[in-house]
């Protein structure tokens, strides 16, 4: 008995037309955001305004793509990336000044961790290593 190996397992199915259904969700909504931005203002140069950006996010939702992965892992990796914590070390005399250092401009550091042969002994010997070889 033969078993048929699946293809094409990344395309997703073209459900509403030529659109997929993630896609049409995203035409949809940005269409019914618009609408009610239309509606909802009183002068329509300023919904007009106000659609042109949830237009173009809803465009780029549905089909564009951002190194070949769809745009809203983008905008999911932007929007971790802003509401995370962030940790901002510096050490006094740790890196060296690129440039920068005679203009107004603040300069810029760049730090690179230096790892000399003892510290990498101690760092060696600092590890929890079980000897399997030894009997108890």
């Amino acid at each position: 008995m033969r078993f048929g190996v699946p293809q094409f397992i990344e395309i997703e199915d073209k459900i509403f037309g030529p659109f997929t259904f993630k896609q049409f969700i995203y035409l949809a909504g940005g269409a019914g955001i618009s609408f009610m931005l239309w509606n909802f203002i009183p002068i329509g140069f300023f919904a007009i305004i106000l659609i042109l950006p949830v237009a173009a996010f809803s465009i780029a939702l549905a089909f564009y793509k951002v190194n070949s992965k769809p745009f809203i892992y983008t905008v999911e990796a932007a929007v971790k990336y802003m509401l995370a914590e962030k940790l901002y070390i510096w050490k006094k005399g740790a890196g060296k000044i690129i440039k920068g250092q005679d203009s107004g401009a603040a300069p810029e550091i760049s730090y690179v961790p230096k790892l000399s042969d003892s510290k990498l002994k101690d760092l060696s010997w600092s590890l929890d290593v079980i000897d399997t070889t030894k009997k108890r």
